[in-house]
């Protein structure tokens, strides 16, 4: 009888964005990207004017989107990513709040 594989350690984290990324199409560019690559969680616009990412997949998955938020859509000018270690919240796919 084979055994099973553990399954992946998955991490919770959370990003707070700040720069112009609001109505540029930051969380759609998000969103995108992290379907793309398999990641679970939101992304929300903050009344502070920045934007909430919280991400739930593997190191790798994680580590991945990093970039792309630093990045984000043609429009936007990123000035700053904060990363947290976050409680894990179950989420079914990403979406936009």
């Amino acid at each position: 009888m084979r055994k099973k594989s553990p399954p992946r350690a998955l991490l919770a984290r959370r990003y707070m964005v700040r720069g112009d990324v609001h109505g540029v199409g930051y969380r759609s560019f998000v969103e995108g990207v992290a379907i793309e690559l398999g990641l679970s969680g939101y992304a929300r616009n903050l009344d502070d004017g920045r934007v909430e990412v919280y991400v739930t997949g593997t190191s790798k998955q994680v580590d991945e989107i990093r970039g792309y938020l630093w990045k984000g859509p043609r429009m936007a000018d990123v000035r700053g990513v904060e990363e947290f270690d976050a409680p894990f919240e179950k989420h079914l796919g990403f979406h936009i709040e």
